[in-house]
């Protein structure tokens, strides 16, 4: 059996081979039909047949390993889910405006960190701290690559070796597993808990601080909520207590709003301008969650202890880099002109996507369907919500429509399978037996490439 396996030498210098070879290289080629031959052999006293050895089968064997061996595994995907900013789908879909100042910078030298005037080096930060500081009213800003990079920057600068006051109700896990009191603990600061989950006080942080109190921090609870029989002091009462013992107030906002959502129907987010207003002396939030741009994490506040800050060795262990920036000074300079955002940002325009709208788009989906899929699967429209993700806005869900798509033949796990199978893959949620596709997150030039797919698999 063994012995009418071709040889290396041979499938190598077949027409096929040697055409494999020109498109990935020979080392690449040799390893991908060695590879094969192993399987083969290992598993021939299983499978068998002469067609598993023949040149044809190999090579096309061993072409299928080197094509999934040098396709990216990051790649485009289409989000059908409904959850707008989707922590495992690359969060907030950036805006026109970013993607092409993006591309600007990384296609050739760009003035990351050069002052044009002098040619001298210059600061990387220029290009976003002057927008910040206009969006939030702060005095100074810098910028680092996630929130929880801020997070403890800012403690380490303003409070290491020292205690920090903070609500047991604030001492949140954010993704990843990642909890508060680690967070505080790697940044070098001493946790100091003060009244209970539900209820603190404005006394329980004065009884708290000390000789080795450092600072106050509050933690907004961005990825839940805490309600009934609750209480807790507001940033403003902070400020005035910190005030009275000179220490700094750190105002964690983690999703950080820039605009009232309220006018997207949604509940209120903490503004970023609120509480610089009320004095705080430092404010860190994310780029990539309400702001809508590349992963960042962005602070804010007095100019003291900004300037610290930026001083601080671990700021340039955290820093980001010419592609976070230039995308986020893009996504910025959209809030300088609220009115744009629902028409220019992708993230806002699908806040303020009516149900009617996606109606509509759901209706015009299924008419681009080809007959042979309604012949193949029950579809039809319903109702449903989407969500906000990412941890902003919890409780939030927005009244949506949705395509929900009952396979005949197979079962809604197996059609949403090989829906992430397709390139691009196609993520969708799953409800009572169908599959629902959300057009709030699908883009609208998406929708060619889901029927094509839907047309693939199920006909």
């Amino acid at each position: 059996m063994f012995r009418s396996i071709p040889s290396v030498d041979e499938l190598v210098n077949s027409a096929k081979g040697k055409s494999l070879e020109d498109i990935f290289g020979r080392s690449a080629l040799l390893v991908s039909i060695r590879t094969v031959l192993d399987k083969i052999r290992k598993d021939a006293g299983r499978k068998g047949g002469p067609e598993d050895f023949s040149a044809e089968s190999i090579l096309r064997r061993a072409e299928k390993f080197l094509e999934n061996k040098n396709s990216p595994s990051l790649r485009e995907a289409v989000n059908a889910t409904g959850i707008i900013l989707h922590t495992g789908l690359g969060r907030a879909v950036l805006p026109p405006s970013a993607v092409g100042q993006i591309n600007s910078a990384i296609k050739g030298y760009c003035t990351l960190a050069v002052d044009a005037e002098t040619g001298q080096r210059g600061s990387r930060e220029e290009h976003v701290k002057h927008l910040v500081c206009e969006l939030t009213g702060a005095e100074d800003a810098t910028v680092v690559n996630n929130n929880a990079a801020a997070t403890i920057l800012i403690l380490n600068t303003l409070a290491g070796g020292r205690e920090v006051i903070v609500s047991r109700g604030q001492l949140i896990e954010i993704g990843g597993s990642f909890r508060m009191p680690e967070i505080m603990e790697a940044s070098g600061v001493i946790l100091r808990e003060t009244g209970t989950t539900n209820k603190t006080h404005l006394k329980d942080y004065a009884s708290a601080i000390g000789e080795k109190t450092g600072a106050i921090l509050h933690v907004h609870h961005s990825n839940y909520r805490i309600m009934g029989f609750a209480e807790e002091p507001s940033v403003g009462e902070l400020v005035q207590l910190a005030g009275k013992h000179k220490l700094p107030v750190i105002d964690d906002l983690g999703s950080g709003a820039l605009v009232s959502l309220e006018e997207y129907g949604l509940q209120p987010e903490p503004l970023v301008t609120e509480s610089i207003r009320k004095g705080v002396s430092v404010i860190c939030f994310s780029g990539d969650k309400l702001i809508g741009g590349p992963q960042s994490g962005i602070i804010a506040g007095k100019a003291e202890f900004i300037g610290r800050i930026r001083k601080n060795p671990l700021a340039r262990a955290f820093r980001v880099d010419k592609m976070s920036i230039a995308g986020l000074e893009a996504t910025l300079k959209l809030f300088l002109n609220p009115e744009k955002l629902k028409s220019e940002h992708p993230v806002y325009r699908m806040f303020s996507l009516s149900p009617e709208e996606l109606d509509l788009r759901a209706q015009r989906f299924m008419g681009i369907l080809p007959a042979s899929v309604h012949e193949k699967a029950e579809i039809s429209v319903v109702k449903g919500f989407s969500l906000i993700g990412s941890g902003s806005a919890p409780v939030e869900a927005l009244p949506s429509k949705l395509l929900s798509v009952k396979p005949c033949k197979i079962s809604a796990e197996d059609l949403a399978r090989k829906l992430r199978y397709n390139n691009p893959p196609v993520f969708t949620r799953i409800h009572k037996g169908s599959v629902l596709l959300d057009l709030r997150t699908m883009q609208e030039e998406e929708e060619k490439i889901v029927a094509e797919a839907l047309s693939s698999i199920l006909c």
